[in-house]
């Protein structure tokens, strides 16, 4: 094995995760660099694929969703706008819903689902470029992961009509994993109606 190769190998191997101390003053600490850091800092991190933890420095909560949904909100401050309004205003709707629970695993799933396009995308460049216009391929890629989304979100809108069953099975993974996150919101649904129609006690 070559030098280049064993290097490469190292850089592959997963790291260990990150410990982020929030003090007080709001300054956080890498524990591991053993030096205060910023936002932008940790912003780095998570685009590098560099998995770390947030805890406060007084109570030891765990304080990793805040942190990083105010890394987002610094990044939206900054005009790098990723998310849209209307998607905003739908993610807002969904806080106390009854699919609320519903909601994390469909996205988390659709996302995961973006980012292996994307890897695919990246890998696809560097195997054929010159050999066709890979923005032409990206600006596809965009157009059916935008599409993605908005139907996950359509999923869950209680005003969406119900999706009209098909006659032909699934054909990938992500084919099925829709179909039954389909049918457990059917079912919740008609829990919710028949709760609705039970006379009170």
């Amino acid at each position: 094995m070559t030098e280049q190769a064993a290097q490469k190998k190292l850089d592959e191997q997963p790291k260990p995760t990150v410990v982020i101390k929030k003090y007080a003053n709001r300054r956080l600490y890498n524990t591991e660099a053993s030096s205060y850091v910023t936002l932008e800092d940790l912003a780095g991190m998570v685009r590098e694929g560099r998995d770390f933890v947030v805890y406060d420095a007084k109570s030891g909560d765990d304080i990793t969703r805040g942190v990083l949904t105010q890394i987002i909100v610094e990044e939206e401050a900054k005009g790098r706008n990723l998310l849209p309004i209307p998607f905003l205003r739908q993610l807002i709707g969904f806080y106390g819903d009854s699919l609320q629970s519903l909601v994390p695993r469909y996205l988390e799933f659709t996302m995961g689902s973006f980012a292996r396009q994307q890897e695919q995308m990246r890998h696809s460049v560097e195997q054929t470029m010159g050999s066709f216009n890979p923005l032409v391929r990206l600006e596809e890629m965009s157009k059916q992961n935008m599409a993605m989304m908005e139907r996950a979100m359509s999923l869950f809108s209680p005003f969406s009509r119900r999706d009209e069953a098909t006659s032909t099975a699934p054909q990938s993974a992500e084919a099925e994993e829709i179909a039954a996150l389909k049918a457990e919101i059917r079912l919740l649904r008609e829990q919710m109606a028949e709760k609705r129609q039970e006379p009170n006690r």
